[in-house]
């Protein structure tokens, strides 16, 4: 929502302001189409034969983000650390052969299915049930384990920023492409050049309109774009880590109690529930599973 006040914003202070000094819409709406034609489309086409399959699939998602705003809530946070809490306790209670079924078929399982938002995204399933798999094959170094789990980590936060870079990259291009197609109305202006002063004008005014829209659409539109989804992606890149310090903390000793806590003390400040809330929460938890 704050995307579309922004964009209602800009287009409000520019255009009005361009109006209140007396700018005359009738030539920018004249040259808007082929100007939008050649900068948007241009931009678009260098898009596509820039980028793969993959990544073009990623910025429209996206963008669908920036509309949408950040996936994980403040409850997500803390039903990862409940899911994590009973798996680290059947683990210590029944050995790891008991958390096999939950981890071989995270689907059908009571335990995962317990907490549907966070059972939903399959990366943050996968990534679980992997390194626990590995428990089970006797992986229990914590200092390994910590190295393994960055190193995917910072795979899946690479590829998961690569629609914003290529945003970004296209935004940085935008001006440039504004420039081309300004220069493409000179070039017709010249060709005109016995015309009267006012036709001249006029087709210097449109090809200008082209210059316009390249730098407007770069830093007033796509750019905030690329930066939201930047903000989003790394907001929500602290949430998978949680699995990560809780594992770890149990390898090193810790009971499920101290374990949920280390991961607790590492949520965003602004999504972090407070040590009771979790220790409610953990409360409510069924005995068995």
């Amino acid at each position: 929502m704050s995307f579309i006040i922004g964009l209602i914003v800009v287009f409000g202070m520019v255009f009005g302001g361009f109006s209140l000094a007396g700018g005359k819409f009738t030539l920018i709406l004249k040259a808007l189409p082929f100007e939008l034609m050649m900068i948007l489309g241009g931009s678009m086409g260098a898009f596509i034969s820039g980028n793969s399959g993959g990544i073009l699939a990623g910025a429209g998602k996206g963008f669908g983000k920036v509309l949408k705003g950040t996936q994980w809530k403040a409850d997500d946070y803390k039903d990862l650390l409940c899911l994590l809490f009973l798996i680290i306790k059947t683990i210590r209670t029944k050995g790891v052969v008991a958390i096999e079924a939950h981890i071989e078929n995270p689907e059908e399982s009571k335990l995962f299915q317990q907490f549907p938002r966070v059972a939903s995204d399959h990366h943050v399933v996968d990534f679980i049930c992997d390194y626990i798999r590995m428990l089970t094959m006797n992986f229990d170094d914590p200092n390994q384990m910590e190295d393994a789990m960055n190193a995917d980590l910072d795979k899946h936060h690479a590829e998961e920023h690569e629609p914003q870079h290529a945003l970004q990259t296209m935004s940085d291009g935008l001006p440039a492409i504004g420039i081309v197609a300004a220069v493409l109305g000179i070039v017709k202006t010249m060709s005109a050049i016995a015309e009267p002063v006012e036709v001249l004008g006029g087709m210097i005014g449109g090809a200008l309109v082209g210059t316009f829209l390249g730098i407007f659409l770069a830093y007033l539109v796509v750019a905030p774009i690329a930066g939201r989804l930047d903000q989003i992606l790394t907001e929500d890149g602290r949430f998978m880590p949680l699995i990560k310090f809780v594992i770890v903390a149990h390898l090193q000793g810790n009971a499920p109690q101290i374990a949920i806590e280390i991961g607790r003390r590492n949520i965003p400040s602004a999504l972090m529930c407070s040590f009771v809330e979790l220790e409610e929460a953990v409360a409510e938890l069924p005995p068995d599973i």
